[in-house]
């Protein structure tokens, strides 16, 4: 697990255990969805990077792996492109792989820009799934786990940097408390 004992201030909300079985049901979902085709799995960096590896492992057709990475800027917090894909997905299936999706803003703005490349087909699968928070709806056609408005840690989520190496997903319940028991040295 990484954090023995656990710090104060956090509770697990999914286990190792659970998450390995769900991951392993979307594997299974995925490939007889897509038998006959060879997708390109899209990971969203950094975040579902942990979520990516253990997905394509239980994959059982062909795929391929890509990456893009974005960040917020400005004050409307729009989205840059920092990694773009390195291959073409022009005629693909291309499934993006994300760690969370809360508000849906920064999916809707990724499948748009997916779409635009003239992808044959597009489908998105989630971790983590915040419908308490959509502000905009967006197709999920697979989805891990779908919890409420926690903060959470753990199987690729941060705070600041940290935590992403954890094997299962925490609820922050104390964020200050979190900070003190781990703060790094300067």
């Amino acid at each position: 697990m990484g954090l023995d004992p656990p710090p104060d201030g956090v509770t697990e909300v999914v286990s190792a255990a659970e998450i390995e079985a769900r991951v392993t049901e979307l594997g299974e979902a995925i490939t007889a969805d897509y038998h006959g085709r060879r997708p390109v799995l899209v990971a969203v960096l950094v975040g579902a990077l942990p979520f990516l590896a253990d997905l394509v492992r239980r994959i059982e057709i062909p795929c391929e792996v890509d990456f893009l990475s974005i960040s917020r800027f400005g004050e409307g917090g729009r989205l840059r492109l920092v990694l773009d894909t390195a291959e073409d997905l022009n005629g693909r299936d291309v499934i993006l792989v994300e760690d969370i999706v809360d508000t849906g803003l920064t999916l809707s703005t990724l499948r748009r820009m997916l779409i635009d490349r003239g992808t044959a087909s597009l489908a998105t699968v989630a971790l983590i799934d915040k419908t308490t928070r959509r502000l905009v709806e967006v197709p999920l056609e697979y989805r891990g786990f779908e919890v409420g408005d926690e903060y959470l840690i753990g199987y690729g989520l941060d705070h600041r940097g940290l935590y992403r190496n954890l094997r299962s997903l925490w609820a922050v319940l104390d964020r200050n408390r979190l900070e003190s028991r781990f703060r790094l040295p300067v």
